[in-house]
């Protein structure tokens, strides 16, 4: 609505009938005035008519003025129809009631709460009459239709002062069940279609993001990828309907590189409209087809040879196997931790996409020299490097092991962990060399090497849950 159109419906219906009152009094005015000239003129009372005549006048004026004001087209005072100005309350003027300034905004929270209610009218509006009575504001809002019920979840800005233990009683008294509440963070505030639709784009440009984009999308989850066929070449049986399966809290999705993608996330069943989404994003990636980003990097060692590092994928297993066949028994014994025969077995393992992100070094001639490894591991992640005898000791482990956290950081990964021998001095000092806190395990002499990356991954971090009431 324009400023025009409000100005015209603010103005007060006119009244002729104020208009016919002051034209008549206008005309008899004018005919006392001609009386009492008539008179002066012609008759020795003159001076009293003009006396009395100037006391009518006042006695007119102060008539017109109580009637003016009382009936004035004008509204009165505080009218909202009015000129249109208005005093601001005290919040939106900075002065409390008194006069004082008003007090600084308390400060927030995000938190993530989803809750069970049942699908009946007025199910929400006592969910958000809960929220409003604690000073909670509901900045997004997901509903997820079950057979039974409705899974309601929310976005919130509560005080910082408000427990989640309090929130989740009032909630479930509210009629709320199977109650989850967690911190949240700035990245929560994007809509769900335009984060579905980062996630879809991730997925596109890399076919390693897929696990990454599905823990996303559901939460704090633990995502297997179990092939069809084992290291040996044994069918494993692990298999899927081609439309997936939900139970509960666990998801199978046929892997479009064959055998099964299972998802787990024990604290809170999945709903149907999580499990829809999740199955987009594996279809997705199975109509893509391998695809990993071409981009690399050109360093220079300083010995002055110069190395490119870039991504590597199941394309590259016949390069590896060459490289496997310049390395020394010792080298592939400190990086399989195994039979040196089994160790070609492993590569079409480790250079899928599914399992992870590989880089790869290799020359001006274009022979691979170095693999790197970044492997997600259920819940965990592992690093691994293996560098061929001659390009040892020349810093490109080092320079592959930063990359390779650095790409950890930005997965939003907790640690990444590193298994070796406890003589491989190599391994030891890189991990040394990224100066994050490591903790050290040795067992028979395997050594675990686990890097905490703390303030690194702070803005990606998701907090724990703090509060859960659930139905058995």
């Amino acid at each position: 609505m324009t400023d025009v159109t409000s100005a015209k419906s603010a103005r007060r219906p006119h009244h002729w009938r104020h208009d016919l009152i002051e034209l008549a009094a206008l005309f008899t005015a004018v005919v006392v005035a001609d009386t009492i000239a008539k008179t002066v003129v012609k008759g020795a009372e003159g001076p009293y008519m003009l006396v009395f005549s100037a006391i009518a006048l006042i006695a007119t004026a102060a008539f017109h003025t109580w009637w003016a004001r009382r009936h004035s087209h004008a509204p009165p005072t505080g009218d909202p129809g009015g000129s249109g100005t208005h005093p601001l309350p005290p919040a939106a003027s900075g002065t409390a009631p008194d006069g004082e300034p008003a007090a600084a905004p308390a400060e927030t929270v995000l938190w993530r709460m989803r809750t069970t209610v049942r699908d009946t009218p007025g199910s929400l509006a006592a969910l958000c009459t809960t929220l409003a009575r604690e000073g909670v504001d509901i900045l997004t809002l997901q509903t997820h239709p079950l057979a039974d019920g409705t899974v309601d979840e929310f976005l919130l800005r509560a005080p910082a002062a408000l427990q989640a233990n309090r929130l989740g009683r009032e909630i479930a008294a509210a009629g709320g069940s199977g109650t989850w509440i967690e911190r949240a963070d700035a990245h929560d505030l994007v809509d769900t279609p335009t984060r579905l639709l980062g996630l879809a784009t991730r997925t596109a440009l890399d076919a390693a993001e897929l696990p990454l984009a599905l823990r996303q999308l559901l939460g704090r989850c633990t995502i297997h990828s179990l092939p069809a066929v084992s290291l040996t070449g044994r069918p494993t049986g692990e298999t899927a309907p081609v439309e997936g399966v939900l139970e509960d809290t666990v998801m199978r999705l046929r892997d479009p590189n064959g055998g099964v993608i299972t998802i787990e996330r024990p604290y809170l069943p999945f709903t149907p409209s999580e499990f829809a989404r999740a199955r987009a994003l594996v279809e997705l990636d199975a109509r893509l087809g391998p695809r990993i980003p071409r981009s690399q990097d050109v360093l220079t060692l300083p010995e002055g040879n110069e190395i490119t590092v870039r991504r590597a994928d199941q394309r590259d297993v016949a390069a590896a196997r060459a490289m496997h066949d310049r390395c020394s028994t010792r080298t592939l014994g400190l990086r399989y931790h195994g039979p040196v025969g089994d160790a070609d077995r492993y590569l079409n393992h480790l250079l899928s996409p599914r399992y992870g992100r590989t880089l790869a070094v290799q020359t001006t001639s274009g022979r691979l020299v170095a693999l790197g490894h970044l492997l997600w591991d259920g819940d965990e992640t592992e690093v691994a490097l293996m560098v061929e005898d001659d390009w040892q000791r020349r810093g490109i482990g080092s320079e592959l092991l930063g990359r390779l956290v650095a790409m950890a950081v930005e997965a939003g990964c907790e640690s990444v962990y590193a298994v070796t021998q406890s003589s491989n001095t190599g391994m030891v000092a890189a991990m040394r060399a990224l100066n994050l806190p490591l903790d050290y395990q040795i067992e028979e002499g395997t050594l675990v090497i686990t890097a905490r990356l703390g303030a690194a991954r702070a803005q990606n971090r998701r907090r724990p849950g703090t509060y859960q009431q659930a139905e058995h």
